[in-house]
């Protein structure tokens, strides 16, 4: 499992500027694109560099806040 994937991202249609937004709020604000699939496969690879970063600069990583329902239930 990659250090990404403690994560929650997701994907959603933004109507205002018409484009999809990419988030995990926990690690980035987001990033945008056109094709949701890549999108995603471009959220993931953002927030792994993000993570890889923060180790090689002997930063701690965020501490996922983010909970899927399942999760929590």
């Amino acid at each position: 499992m990659r250090g990404s994937d403690r994560y929650h991202k997701w994907i959603k249609w933004n109507d205002e500027e018409q484009i999809d937004m990419g988030k995990c709020p926990d690690v980035v604000t987001g990033i945008h694109g056109d094709d949701p699939v890549q999108l995603y496969a471009d959220l993931c690879e953002v927030v792994e560099d993000v993570l890889i970063h923060f180790e090689e600069q002997g930063r701690s990583l965020p501490t996922p806040k983010t909970h899927l329902m399942q999760e929590v239930a």
